[in-house]
């Protein structure tokens, strides 16, 4: 299919949508449908924008949104305005993550102004993803994922709130802000595990706190441990937990072979992730003459 074709017309509707903006703002043309051409320019970017994304032409299209978006706002269709946003800002993700962000952002800024905070968080972890994924801002994408939390909680959307605060404290460990992430970890834990279909994964978020204590202090860990057995005695039972005393002993003793081993055991079984490896690397480096490696 001809996609060129698709932007000429893109581009003539552009051209036709301008004119219409700037008759409207003229004498004449307020006093005669100032608002009627308006509502036409608005109709007009939006089929633009639509053509341009045929054409994969992503930037033209996400200018074209943010047109009809700010042409909404003038027209005080607040809810058009934020949606023609989000339109921008998913064209723009494609092209210009930066500018993608800047397009959720005002569409944020017109919900929370609604008082629509769900929909709001939601686009605060779009956000969060782009930082995550095209940006690398992790300090920022941490931001915008608790601001999410925030937003959830406000509305008792505690599940989903949870989901981000998780991501919270996977990324605050991982920038060695271990008792943010603990913090985190407790929270989320007691949160889970009074409910009959989430208390499964409570003893996995006691799991990272206790390592995110080891990392910062072998007492601390060993405290830590017996407060999450008295609170959730369903812990006490789990492989993570045996894990855990094993670490300590090897710890204890400065062995980084019996450490090694335990680790090994552990990860035949559960496969041990990204995050966990780099967690139990870090606490085998306080070992004495340790190498720095799990093998």
């Amino acid at each position: 299919m001809d996609n060129t074709g698709k932007e000429k017309e893109a581009m003539q509707l552009m051209a036709e949508a301008d004119k219409k903006v700037k008759a409207s703002g003229s004498f004449l043309g307020g006093m005669f449908g100032g608002n009627h051409k308006v509502e036409d320019a608005c109709e007009m970017y939006a089929r633009a924008a639509n053509m341009f994304k045929m054409a994969k032409n992503w930037s033209a299209a996400g200018n074209a949104f943010c047109q009809a978006a700010r042409l909404h706002m003038q027209l005080q269709n607040k809810l058009d305005s934020a949606t023609s946003f989000v339109d921008a800002g998913n064209a723009y993700k494609k092209a210009d993550p930066q500018e993608a962000i800047n397009c959720l952002n005002q569409a944020i800024d017109i919900y929370t102004d609604m008082g629509r905070f769900t929909i709001a968080a939601k686009h605060h972890i779009t956000i969060a993803e782009v930082y995550e994924a095209e940006l690398v801002d992790i300090e920022k994408a941490i931001a915008h994922y608790e601001q999410a939390a925030d937003y959830y909680k406000g509305e008792e959307s505690n599940s989903s709130a949870n989901k981000c605060l998780l991501k919270v404290g996977h990324y605050s460990a991982q920038l060695e802000q271990y008792q943010k992430a603990i913090e985190i970890y407790e929270q989320v834990a007691m949160n889970t595990m009074d409910n009959p279909l989430l208390k499964y994964n409570a003893k996995e978020y006691f799991f990272k706190a206790s390592l995110c204590h080891f990392i910062v202090d072998e007492l601390n860990a060993k405290l830590a441990i017996e407060k999450y057995e008295e609170m959730f005695p369903a812990f006490s039972d789990s492989r993570e937990l045996k894990l855990l005393k094993k670490l300590l002993d090897a710890h204890e003793e400065q062995n980084s072979e019996a450490f090694t081993e335990a680790v090994k055991d552990f990860d035949s079984v559960s496969r041990l992730d990204q995050w966990l490896t780099t967690m139990l690397l870090r606490i085998k480096k306080t070992i004495q003459g340790d190498a720095g490696d799990l093998k």
